[in-house]
């Protein structure tokens, strides 16, 4: 079809045109790195072709192996084009394990059947295997997802000789779309063949949906003098809240630690990583995080939650989580900026922690860093909007070193010329005084552009 040819514009039109092409001109800008792929980048695995790697993208950490777990990946086909997405760990007899999980009020079938078995008698106390698909999220399913989880886990406890609920099950992608376990279970031989110790980023690029670059870490610390290894991979780039557990994450560690202390430690832990971070504001029915002990190294087993034993291993432990939460805000959708966002003297944590997720949830905010566009204003809106305590008359703002306000009125020292310096750095840093008690809170976020527009319009597609 041809065009029509363009109507001539009059002088004035013109002029207003460009005044507002000019007005936009920074935001353009931003966009426009967002989008762009890096000239040494090597295109990775993601659930749609074609994504550009984001530009804050870390390397994947070299990984060495943890005792007592095998890992295989394998195409089962919930995606159209050539691409893992099916990973399966195997784990050594007498691994113990723990779980947080979305409180999505319509959680997916794995979702339920984790909880169940988890939750059962005895629950966490050997489980041997961990299934997760990529390109279904067996979610909004009823009753032929979950029997399609059910079926998935009875046939891979079949291969691995152990118990129906001692495998673990997580799925992501499009929502309402039965499983087909069939795809799996025909795929399970090949997987069972190439198990192998080191496969921990084959792993991490399995679980991606529209994540850019794959997510791992690795640490390590001593339990009673005897050293011990934690390593962990995560997904996800959208659908990204502070609610438990904000994506799927798998952590294993080969101390030897008792189900109800794990649970301990992933609950206390996951609050200052996982739960800290948002890049959209929404919370995924699939949500998932889990954490396993495989016991096989020389330390000894901790069985008492709160034994001073563990002070090294929950700082490694934390660490870790940290380090992919942050991931999972650099591989925000269309991200640009990785931000942090600071709320001091709150009346409560829990103020505080509201305070902060405010601001990083806002589109006005989270626009205005994408447009490279100091615009504290919109900062002490999210701020009042909250109902949370906030004396107006102390209230200051800081964008990095540079006072933005103080006392609850634009800072006399305010420089706008340095300010917007520091607008285009690709980390940014927002600190806010709320002047109301003394709790504080960290949340970290990223900015919103086109990007995270076109990657969810066409998300099925």
């Amino acid at each position: 079809m041809s065009r029509a040819p363009k109507t001539p514009r009059s002088g004035a039109g013109q002029k207003i045109e460009t005044a507002i092409e000019k007005a936009l001109d920074p935001f353009s800008s931003a966009l426009k790195r967002a989008s762009r792929v890096p000239a040494d980048a090597a295109p990775v695995a993601p659930g749609k072709p074609g994504l550009a790697i984001s530009p804050l993208a870390v390397p994947f950490p070299v990984i060495p192996p943890i005792g007592g777990v095998e890992i295989a990946t394998a195409r089962a086909g919930f995606y159209k084009h050539e691409r893992d997405d099916l990973v399966v760990f195997r784990f050594a007899g007498g691994t113990t394990c723990a779980g947080v999980f979305t409180r999505h009020k319509i959680g997916s079938a794995p979702v339920d059947w984790c909880k169940r078995q988890l939750g059962a008698q005895g629950g966490g106390e050997d489980v041997r295997a961990l299934v997760i698909n990529a390109g279904c999220a067996n979610a909004f399913t009823g009753k032929a997802g979950a029997d399609a989880a059910r079926r998935t886990a009875s046939e891979v406890a079949k291969r691995f000789a152990c118990r129906q609920r001692d495998v673990m099950l997580a799925s992501t992608g499009v929502i309402g779309v039965v499983l087909d376990d069939r795809k799996i279970n025909a795929r399970l031989h090949q997987i069972e063949e190439t198990l192998e110790p080191d496969a921990w980023e084959r792993a991490a690029r399995g679980i991606m949906t529209t994540d850019t670059f794959p997510k791992g870490s690795f640490a390590e610390c001593e339990i009673e003098g005897h050293r011990v290894r934690i390593a962990g991979i995560a997904k996800g780039s959208g659908m990204i809240a502070p609610d438990m557990a904000t994506m799927l994450g798998f952590i294993v560690t080969d101390a030897a630690i008792a189900p109800p202390v794990l649970r301990a430690l992933l609950g206390l832990h996951v609050r200052t990583t996982f739960n800290s971070v948002t890049v959209d504001g929404d919370t995924s029915t699939n949500d998932t995080c889990l954490l396993f002990a495989t016991g096989t190294s020389s330390a000894p087993r901790i069985g008492r939650v709160g034994d001073r034993r563990l002070k090294g291993f929950g700082a490694a432990l934390d660490r870790v989580m940290l380090d992919l939460a942050h991931q999972l805000v650099r591989d925000g959708e269309g991200a640009s900026k990785f931000v942090k966002i600071t709320v001091e003297g709150a009346a409560s944590p829990a103020s505080a922690r509201k305070l902060a997720k405010s601001i990083a949830d806002s589109p006005l905010v989270k626009t205005a860093i994408a447009g490279e566009d100091a615009n504290w204003g919109r900062v002490v809106m999210a701020v009042g909007k909250t109902e949370e305590p906030v004396d107006r008359d102390h209230l200051a703002i800081r964008f990095g070193p540079h006072v933005a306000a103080v006392d609850g009125a634009p800072s006399p020292n305010y420089d706008e010329a340095a300010m917007s310096a520091y607008m285009k750095n690709a980390e940014i840093d927002i600190t806010v005084e709320v002047g109301s008690g003394r709790a504080s809170a960290t949340v970290w976020t990223c900015d919103l552009t086109k990007g995270y527009i076109e990657i969810n319009g066409d998300y099925r597609s």
